[in-house]
């Protein structure tokens, strides 16, 4: 059985037992055993373990990013905490008609023991409420962040080569411009900030063309 393996953030490959060709589709199972069609790319990896690929899905998963998968799951996780707060809200008006008419608690009635308890699981109820409202505004906003980075492209696309490259050019050319001094230095860690960023895009760019060049 085939199955994925992390590469690198955002990268899974395909470990195989037996070697496939670029561009052939094959089966590959997550860790429940669900197994989804892929797209072959490259090799890899290739060890006393198999052969290790990288891959697309078939079902273009892969072309929804990191971002749009989190904004995803906070967007989810924010309806179920408003929909599970509004379900407290609204049971927390159990004996509502009695309440409203701001009966005192009778010590010693039989009816005390009940009077108490309601206004305890009221109580609780809101409280509840309360956490999971904000819980749910938590998420919203979270899942406002990671939309707001759904365009962002990673390695775990095909089209990455084109992207980091791109952006490589660009940090060159104002890594020239800071050591040349046509662009002015913000700060006297600037220039080396600009060649860290180089440093990482070219890691990026060198990890691109290996997985989809």
């Amino acid at each position: 059985m085939n199955t994925y393996t992390k590469y690198c953030p955002n990268v899974w490959l395909a470990n195989c037992q037996e070697e496939h060709q670029k561009g052939e589709i094959i089966q590959v199972a997550n860790q429940y055993g669900k197994e989804s069609d892929c797209e072959v790319h490259n090799l890899i990896i290739k060890n006393s373990k198999g052969y290790f690929y990288s891959i697309t899905r078939c079902d273009g998963l892969n072309r929804q990013t990191y971002a749009e998968r989190k904004a995803q799951r906070y967007a989810d996780w924010a309806q179920s905490s408003s929909i599970k707060s509004d379900a407290k809200m609204e049971a927390s008006n159990e004996g509502r008609e009695f309440l409203s008419l701001a009966e005192p608690i009778k010590i010693g009635h039989h009816s005390e023991k009940r009077h108490r308890a309601l206004i305890a699981r009221n109580h609780d109820r809101i409280g509840a409420a309360i956490e999971l409202d904000k819980k749910a505004k938590e998420h919203a906003l979270k899942a406002k962040y990671w939309e707001s980075r759904t365009n962002d492209i990673d390695l775990s696309m095909p089209e990455s080569i084109e992207y980091f490259t791109f952006e490589l050019e660009k940090a060159e050319k104002r890594q020239a411009g800071l050591k040349d001094g046509s662009i002015p230095r913000a700060h006297s860690y600037s220039l080396a900030y600009a060649s860290k960023e180089v440093k990482a895009l070219k890691s990026k760019v060198a990890d691109a063309v290996k997985l989809w060049g």
